[in-house]
């Protein structure tokens, strides 16, 4: 394949674009927001975990306050009748009149036992409370950094995105002027070679493999044309020949 010197001197500026595209890719893969978000999403969920949890608690104990306390009413309201018919008079058969404080004195122990019940679980409520508002501050605290990492994150794509548009048309210019032929070799060897299609030939040194050319390949280069389009014999890349390749 033959190309003008130009066109090769171009194409080493080809390489150069692609390999800065290269690194913003890597770089936009790379930021360290990725890893702080990854990581504040793992911790929100966990807490919110947490948060769900202390909730189904303190819903429990608040059915259950409920249920209680119901309870305690219905022996407070059953107690407040048996005190009336004693009070009352109306019953006065020794016997019943037994069986009557019997209950009543059974259901101010019963009373006192459910009261203690609500107390308890009243406690556990209270806690459960506090637990939660805990969590949701945790919940909002931990949101709020990874809102800021992910506003940092945007920002540093905006940045990059920017830089690749500029690059990438900056690529298609130059490209433009590089004979087909010899860009779509360049394009097949980059592919191929791990971004590195096109290489300068710097004090006899393939820029792309860093291996020094033997005598045999030098002078085989020193030889070729002008317009030649040769290739490293250690890597197969495309050497572009400078004043500075040493020949």
């Amino acid at each position: 394949m033959n190309a003008a010197p130009a066109d090769q001197i171009r194409l080493l500026d080809v390489q150069a674009l692609d390999v800065r595209l290269q690194q913003l890719a890597h770089k936009r893969k790379s930021l360290p927001e990725h890893a702080e978000i990854d990581s504040l999403t793992k911790d929100a969920t966990q807490v919110r975990d947490l948060l769900v949890a202390a909730q189904t608690e303190e819903s429990d104990c608040a059915r259950e306050q409920t249920k209680a306390e119901q309870d305690v009413d219905q022996v407070r309201q059953r107690a407040t009748r048996d005190q009336q018919r004693l009070d009352s008079g109306a019953v006065t058969s020794p016997k019943d009149l037994e069986n009557l404080q019997h209950e009543i004195v059974s259901l101010a122990k019963r009373q006192g036992d459910l009261e203690d019940v609500v107390l308890e679980v009243m406690e556990r409520r209270e806690a459960a409370q506090e637990r939660v508002g805990e969590l949701t501050e945790r919940v909002a605290s931990v949101q709020a950094k990874i809102d800021d990492s992910t506003g940092r994150r945007d920002t540093a794509f905006e940045e990059i995105d920017r830089e690749v548009a500029s690059v990438t048309k900056e690529r298609e210019v130059i490209a433009g002027a590089v004979p087909a032929d010899l860009l779509k070799l360049y394009d097949k060897l980059r592919e191929q070679q791990g971004g590195i299609g096109a290489a300068k030939l710097y004090q006899r040194t393939c820029q792309g493999c860093r291996q020094e050319l033997s005598i045999t390949d030098i002078n085989e280069i020193r030889a070729a044309a002008p317009d030649t389009v040769v290739r490293c014999e250690n890597c197969r890349r495309i050497l572009v020949r400078t004043a500075e390749s040493g020949l």
